[in-house]
């Protein structure tokens, strides 16, 4: 979600024609805070996520958009789900071998006099 969030806010940002600089500006957030944001590492509250949008101009929804890596990304993450669980399925456990008992393994209990 991180790094969804950051490619939105950079795409829109590079949309309006401004750099880093010029939006933290406009924003009030830092160029350092922008720069980690649009790379994924920050991780925005709801507030910034609302303040960021109203400084592009946009709804806050678009920032949280799905876009097509994102969702290359999720049906990556669902393939490999559905795989594991077909690869678990597959994996059956074999029955135990039953316990030897001394009977089984010629030896008699009873004491040999």
């Amino acid at each position: 979600m991180r790094r969804l969030v950051g490619r939105n806010v950079r795409r829109i940002r590079l949309e309006k024609g401004l750099t880093q600089e010029k939006f933290a500006e406009q924003s009030g957030f830092t160029q350092q805070y922008m720069s980690g944001l649009e790379r994924g590492r920050r991780n925005p509250t709801i507030v910034s996520l609302y303040e960021i949008a109203l400084a592009l101009g946009v709804d806050h929804v678009s920032l949280v958009a799905p876009d097509d890596e994102a969702r290359e990304e999720e049906e990556r993450r669902l393939e490999g789900k559905a795989r594991g669980r077909a690869q678990s399925r597959v994996k059956r456990r074999e029955p135990k071998s039953p316990k030897k008992t001394a009977k089984s393994r010629g030896k008699s209990r009873a004491k040999a006099h």
